[in-house]
């Protein structure tokens, strides 16, 4: 059972003085019958809501993107820096996790959601999914430095990274392909051929690529077609 504001918060996004005020003014219904009280429980999955007419869906899971700014970590809380779950409203912070870390100063696409086990599959190196990366850096890279990439090189662990896709935009401008996420690892990856990242940006992982519109900082829920996308990664 849940409280008919908490519901509205978690599955109309909400805010508690919004839910409040909309049961407050005889906006919400459960199985039909108005609300005036925001204690009143529902059995989601069960009993349906309304709010001005329209049906509210129980959604169990959540699924966020997000475009990371830089200066924040990946991270649901942290005791000296800004984490990314901070940018989310109060009302939908309860039990979000990323999909996998971005850098602090890496911006673009993260994944964030309540599905533990999408997570797991997602980040899952055996799952092979790649994530696009715009790299800026120093200089243009060689034909050999191309090569190394795709097949791999050594950053100083004890297995060299697995084969990535190079595409280059332009001198300083590339996009590397990777299926892994090891510490710094697009950034140990350039300094193993000689080079270094200026600047880093996630564009996409699998085929979900990062909503132009979004900017630095903002999120949106993630469509039902995306959410079907990436369950069959």
């Amino acid at each position: 059972m849940i409280r008919i504001d908490k519901y509205l918060c978690d599955n109309a996004g909400l805010s508690r003085s919004e839910a409040k005020k909309a049961v407050l003014s005889s906006k919400v219904t459960i199985n039909n019958i108005p609300v005036k009280r925001c204690e009143a429980k529902l059995l989601e999955g069960t009993d349906t809501v309304t709010l001005n007419g329209d049906p509210i869906i129980y959604e169990k899971y959540s699924y966020y993107m997000l475009n990371k700014p830089s200066g924040y970590v990946s991270a649901n809380s942290d005791s000296r820096e800004k984490t990314v779950i901070e940018l989310f409203s109060s009302e939908k912070k309860k039990n979000l996790a990323c999909v996998g870390r971005l850098d602090k100063d890496t911006t673009g696409l993260l994944l964030v959601t309540n599905d533990g086990e999408l997570i797991h599959k997602l980040i899952s190196p055996r799952k092979n999914v790649f994530k696009d990366y715009l790299v800026t850096i120093v200089k243009a890279l060689t034909v050999e430095d191309i090569k190394a990439l795709e097949e791999g090189v050594d950053i100083n662990d004890p297995a060299l990274t697995r084969p990535a896709k190079v595409r280059v935009i332009d001198d300083n401008n590339i996009i590397l392909s990777i299926t892994e996420g090891r510490f710094h690892q697009v950034k140990r990856m350039l300094i193993a051929v000689g080079n270094a990242v200026v600047k880093l940006k996630r564009i996409s992982e699998g085929s979900l690529k990062l909503d132009d519109s979004l900017s630095e900082g903002q999120y949106r829920k993630l469509t039902p077609d995306e959410i079907d996308m990436l369950k069959a990664l």
